[in-house]
C-alpha cells in the first residue's frame, strides 16, 4: 500500500466543493484505491477539544473522549474520498456504522500520528459497502482505531432486511435536541454538510428539515458513560433513522455482559435513531 505522508490536516472547505463535483462525474465501481495518507506531529488544540467536549456533553479535562480522534482523522477520510481514483462519489455516501477501539486513554498534550486508508469493498443488498479505516499511533504504537462503514446505494440485489416491530425500551434518560446542534457540531467538526445545518438546506436533500450528525449521537450516548468505562474499551453503533432537528431523543442504557447496550431512539415516537454496544476491545 502506498503512503502519502502529508504535511498538514487537508482543508474540508476545499474538499467540499470538490465532493460535489466529483458527485456529478462518477457513477460508481470499480475498485478501492490502495493509498493511506499519514500525518505526523499532531497536537490537540485546549480550546477545540474544550468546544467538543461542550458540543458533546463530556465533562472538560485532559483525557480526549474516544470519539474525538475521529474530527483529526475526518478530514484525511475526505481527502481520500475526494480523490480522482475513488471509484464512489462522497456526497450521496451514508455513513451505516462505526466502531472505534481505544487501546488506552489518549491525554492531552500527547503527539500523534493520523493514519487513514480504505478497505473492505463489499456487496449489500441496497448497492455497496466500504470502511474507511483510521488510527492514531502514539511512539509508534497503535493506541485508538476508528472504523467508519459507508453504504453507498444503487446496484444492489434490492432485498431488505426484515424489520424488527418492537417497544423501544425505558428511556435512561430524556434529551433535549436544539434546531442549532447540527451547526454547532458542524462548526467543531468541520463538517459542514447542508443536510445538518438549516432546514432550507436539508430540504434540498430530500430531509423535512436539518438532521444531527451520526457521530454527534454516538458521541453524546458515550458521554452518558463517562466515569464507568475502563481505559481500554470498543464502542461499536449502527445508525438508523437521522434525528430531526429539533427534537427530544430517549436514551436507554441495559448491561450486557462485561458491558453495556444502549439505544438512541425518539422520545414520543420510539422510532431508532441508533444502537450500540460498549465493552472490552476485542
Amino acid at each position: 500500500m502506498a503512503i502519502t505522508e502529508l504535511t498538514r490536516s487537508p482543508s474540508l472547505a476545499a474538499l467540499y466543493p470538490k465532493a460535489v463535483l466529483s458527485g456529478l462525474r462518477r457513477k460508481g465501481g470499480g475498485e478501492l484505491p490502495d493509498t493511506a495518507y499519514s500525518l505526523a506531529g499532531v497536537r490537540v488544540d485546549a480550546t477545540h477539544l474544550a468546544a467538543y467536549n461542550r458540543v458533546c456533553g463530556f465533562r472538560l479535562g485532559d483525557e480526549l473522549p474516544a470519539t474525538y480522534p475521529h474530527l483529526l482523522t475526518f478530514p484525511l477520510q475526505v481527502k481520500l474520498m475526494t480523490a480522482g481514483d475513488f471509484p464512489f462519489p462522497l456526497a450521496g455516501s451514508v455513513h451505516v456504522a462505526n466502531r472505534i477501539t481505544q487501546g488506552r486513554p489518549l491525554q492531552f498534550g500527547e503527539e500523534l500520528e493520523l493514519r487513514t486508508r480504505v478497505a473492505n469493498l463489499r456487496d449489500h443488498p441496497r448497492g455497496k459497502q466500504f470502511d474507511m479505516i483510521s488510527e492514531a499511533l502514539a511512539g509508534g504504537d497503535v493506541v485508538w482505531t476508528d472504523v467508519s462503514t459507508y453504504l453507498r446505494r444503487g446496484g444492489g440485489s434490492g432485498a431488505v432486511e426484515p424489520k424488527e416491530d418492537r417497544e423501544p425500551p425505558a428511556p435512561t434518560a430524556i434529551w433535549p435536541v436544539p434546531e442549532d446542534i447540527g451547526r454547532r457540531y458542524g462548526e467543531v467538526s468541520g463538517d459542514r454538510n447542508p443536510i445538518h445545518l438549516h432546514k432550507l438546506t436539508a430540504k434540498m436533500f430530500g430531509y423535512p428539515r436539518a438532521i444531527a450528525h451520526g457521530m454527534w449521537t454516538k458521541a453524546r450516548c458515550l458521554a452518558a458513560f463517562e466515569g464507568r468505562l475502563p481505559a481500554a474499551y470498543s464502542v461499536d453503533v449502527r445508525f438508523r433513522k437521522p434525528v430531526l432537528l429539533p427534537s427530544k431523543v430517549g436514551f436507554a442504557a441495559t448491561p450486557d455482559g462485561s458491558g453495556w447496550r444502549f439505544e438512541l431512539f425518539g422520545a414520543g415516537n420510539g422510532k431508532p435513531h441508533l444502537e450500540g454496544f460498549v465493552g472490552p476491545p476485542d
